[in-house]
């Protein structure tokens, strides 16, 4: 993954606000149940600019690639469902990614 390109920093900040997503399923119960309201603030506050970043980061991508408005469509949704991020870098990013190294 080239993080110098567009593309290549996309890719990253899909994986990390996958896993930003992701590590909820462990902060959450650590603020309702055992009252540590910390982890959640600081993986909620690192999850919203991931997020902000991923959007803005698509749009970059969208404009750069010309990708159509169902591609665009299919990477902002994904940033809304639990390992959609995964999935839109295996299937949609890396092989743009891959096409356009070549």
């Amino acid at each position: 993954m080239d993080i110098k390109s567009t593309l290549g920093r996309l890719r990253l900040v899909a994986i990390l606000e996958g896993i930003s997503y992701l590590l909820f399923a462990i902060t959450m119960p650590l603020k309702y149940v055992y009252g540590l309201k910390d982890p959640n603030f600081y993986v909620g506050m690192t999850h919203g600019w991931l997020f902000v970043l991923y959007i803005l980061l698509a749009f970059q991508n969208s404009f750069y690639y010309r990708w159509s408005f169902k591609t665009l469509l299919l990477v902002l949704i994904a940033s809304l469902i639990p390992f959609a991020t995964f999935i839109v870098d295996v299937k949609l990013l890396k092989p743009i990614s891959v096409a356009n190294n070549n």
